[in-house]
């Protein structure tokens, strides 16, 4: 008894699935992100007029290029391409957003519940920092990139284990 608790141990703490799980978490976080766009489409023209306009641009510019980065981002980061770079627009977004509801509250931030929505952005925050940190992984359209071009120049794959 005491052989099979030590092998389902071993199997479940010692094996990472780190490539699976950024796969996941990309999917995830891009599903979930995309949602936002793709709802912020269809009701486009009962939010433009009341949408905030941030970083000087008007309401309309702003819940444009929200749908853009909530859309165009969340793909690229769901198939890998270009993913640290495409992390880093909705990253910003989210610190605008945070930003935004911390100080359109009515009451102060610390007074927030857990069902009000300003630990949205906050929980996007982590996710795309996550990923900005760890990158994309091996199932991705970067990784595959990565080693075409590691062998048009003649060169093995233990560079992109070296980086």
């Amino acid at each position: 008894m005491f052989n099979i608790f030590k092998q389902a141990y071993v199997k479940t703490t010692g094996y990472s699935y780190t490539n699976l799980g950024r796969l996941f978490l990309r999917m995830f976080v891009g599903i979930m992100m995309m949602q936002f766009g793709v709802r912020q489409i269809y009701y486009f023209h009962q939010l433009a007029p009341t949408f905030p306009g941030v970083l000087g641009m008007s309401p309309e510019a702003s819940l444009v290029t929200m749908i853009v980065i909530e859309v165009f981002c969340s793909l690229c980061i769901m198939i890998g391409f270009c993913t640290r770079i495409m992390v880093v627009p909705p990253f910003i977004a989210m610190i605008v957003a945070e930003v935004y509801l911390l100080h359109s509250a009515a009451r102060a931030p610390y007074l927030l519940s857990w069902a009000d929505p300003g630990y949205v952005p906050m929980l996007f925050l982590g996710i795309y920092f996550f990923i900005l940190m760890v990158g994309p992984g091996k199932i991705s359209v970067d990784y595959f990139l990565s080693l075409h071009f590691i062998h048009s120049n003649d060169k093995s794959e233990a560079e992109l284990e070296e980086v």
